[in-house]
C-alpha cells in the first residue's frame, strides 16, 4: 500500500476533478480532444462518468479501509485497479481506431492503462500464493 496509495490518490482525486471541470466546461477548447463539441463524442466521454466515479469510490474506500486495518481493502483495491485499466484501455482503443493522436490525452490514458499492471501483478501473485497454501492445508487435514 505504501506505493499504491499515491497512485490511488492522484488517480481518484484526478477523476473527481476532471468530471467537475468537464461538467462546468472549464477545459479550454485548445486543450480539449478532437471533436470535443461533437454530440457523439460528448456522449462517448460522458459514458466514462459512472466508471470513473466507481474507480474513485473503490480506490478511496480501499485507502480508508486499509487505514482502519480492514482486510476488505484488498478486494476494493483490486476492483479499482481493474476498472482503471479498463478505463484507460477503452479510451486508447477509441482514439486508436479513430486515428486520433493527441499526446496529452494519450499520456493520461496510457497512465490509466499501464500503472495498474504493476500492482495487479502483485495482487494476483499474493492471491495465487494464498490459494495454493489453502489447498495444501486442505490436503493435510
Amino acid at each position: 500500500m505504501k506505493y499504491l496509495k499515491p497512485f490511488f490518490l492522484v488517480t481518484d482525486i484526478g477523476f473527481i476533478i476532471y468530471w467537475i471541470v468537464t461538467y462546468f466546461q472549464l477545459i479550454p477548447k485548445t486543450w480539449a480532444f478532437k471533436d470535443y463539441d461533437n454530440s457523439i463524442i460528448i456522449a462517448w466521454n460522458w459514458s466514462f462518468f459512472p466508471l470513473d466515479l466507481l474507480i474513485s469510490f473503490t480506490g478511496l474506500t480501499s485507502l480508508y479501509l486499509h487505514k482502519k486495518r480492514n482486510d476488505a481493502w484488498r478486494t476494493l483495491a483490486l476492483i479499482s485497479l481493474v476498472l482503471t485499466f479498463t478505463s484507460g484501455l477503452q479510451a486508447i482503443a477509441f482514439w486508436f481506431y479513430s486515428n486520433d493522436f493527441d499526446i496529452t490525452w494519450w499520456a493520461f490514458n496510457l497512465y490509466l492503462l499501464i500503472y495498474p499492471l504493476f500492482f495487479l501483478r502483485m495482487f494476483l501473485k499474493n492471491d495465487n500464493e494464498a490459494f495454493t497454501n489453502s489447498i495444501k492445508q486442505t490436503k493435510t487435514v
